[in-house]
C-alpha cells in the first residue's frame, strides 16, 4: 500500500483551502517581475509564510514555469527546523500531499542514495518540516507531472551535501531547489546590511564564508555553491527583501532572497 506524507503547515504558512491556495500561488507567480532569461539548473528560494516571502519565492517559480517542459524531477533540499538529525534525511513514503493533491516521490532514486553513509531514512525529520513543504504548492502550479526528491539536511558537511547533489546532477530533466531564508530577527537596517553581505558571498560562490547566522539553509546552500564552483556555473540574484518590506513590522525581520544558478 502506498503511503503519503500529509501537509503539516497548510492553513498556517499557506492557505489550506484548495481554491484559495490556487488563487494565491497563481497571483504571486503572475506578478513576478523577474527579467532573467537563462535556463537555470538550480535555485535558492525562501521558505517563510507566503505573506512574507511568497513574492520573492514566486520569482523562482515564474522561471520554472517557463522551463516546465524540460523538468520531470525536482531535488529539494532544506534545513531541519523541528528535529536534530545527523547527516541528511529522506522519507519512507511514496508521495507528499498538499491541498492541491499528491506529488509522487522518485522512490527508486531515494532508495539508491540510502547507500550513501550520510543519508538516513527518517519520517520524523519530515513530519512537521516546513522548509520543504512550502515549496510544494508552488511546484504544483508551475510544473506539469514531476517526481520529487525531498531531502532534509541536518548536521552534515559541505562535501556530504555536494556528493548527493552530484549524484543527481547529470540526470535528465532534473532541477535543484535549495530552500533557505537569510538573516533572522534583526532590525530592519541591520538585516539589510547582513543580507547584502550574504548575497555578495553567494554570488561569488564563496561558500566557505557562509554561516548559519546568514542563512538557516547554510549547509545545503554551501553544497550547491561548491558544485556550482566545480562546474563553473554562474549565480544571479532574482529578488531580495525582508519581512519588514512585505509584512510591515520592521523591528525584528527575517531576510529573503531568490537566486538562480545556471
Amino acid at each position: 500500500m502506498k503511503s503519503v506524507r500529509p501537509p503539516a503547515v497548510a492553513g498556517s504558512f499557506y492557505p489550506g483551502n484548495q481554491t484559495e491556495l490556487i488563487s494565491t500561488v497563481d497571483s504571486l507567480i503572475k506578478h513576478s517581475q523577474c527579467q532573467f532569461n537563462y535556463s537555470a539548473k538550480a535555485f535558492i528560494v525562501p521558505h517563510a509564510g507566503y505573506q512574507y516571502s511568497g513574492s520573492t519565492a514566486a520569482e523562482v517559480y515564474a522561471l520554472l514555469a517557463k522551463q516546465k517542459s524540460s523538468i520531470k524531477r525536482v531535488v529539494l533540499l532544506g534545513p531541519c527546523h523541528r528535529v536534530w538529525i545527523q547527516g541528511m534525511a529522506i522519507p519512507s513514503c511514496d508521495s507528499f500531499a498538499t491541498p492541491l493533491g499528491d506529488i509522487p516521490l522518485d522512490v527508486e532514486s531515494l532508495a539508491e542514495i540510502t547507500r550513501m553513509p550520510q543519508i538516513q531514512v527518517s519520517d520524523v525529520a519530515h513530519q512537521d518540516e516546513h522548509s520543504l513543504e512550502v515549496q510544494l504548492p508552488f511546484l504544483q502550479r508551475s510544473l506539469d507531472d514531476f517526481m520529487l526528491v525531498p531531502i532534509a539536511v541536518g548536521e552534515a558537511s559541505v562535501e556530504e551535501v555536494s556528493l548527493v547533489i552530484d549524484y543527481f546532477w547529470e540526470m535528465d530533466d532534473t532541477v535543484f531547489l535549495i530552500s533557505s531564508d537569510l538573516s533572522h530577527f534583526l532590525s530592519y537596517d541591520l538585516a539589510r546590511q547582513v543580507d547584502e553581505k550574504t548575497t555578495q558571498i553567494i554570488l561569488a560562490k564563496d561558500f566557505q564564508n557562509l554561516d548559519h547566522k546568514m542563512a538557516c539553509g547554510c549547509t545545503p546552500i554551501q553544497g550547491i555553491l561548491e558544485v556550482a564552483q566545480e562546474k563553473n556555473l554562474q549565480v544571479s540574484l532574482l529578488k531580495q527583501c525582508n519581512s519588514g518590506d512585505t509584512a510591515g513590522d520592521k523591528s525584528r525581520v527575517v531576510g529573503y532572497a531568490a537566486y538562480a544558478l545556471y
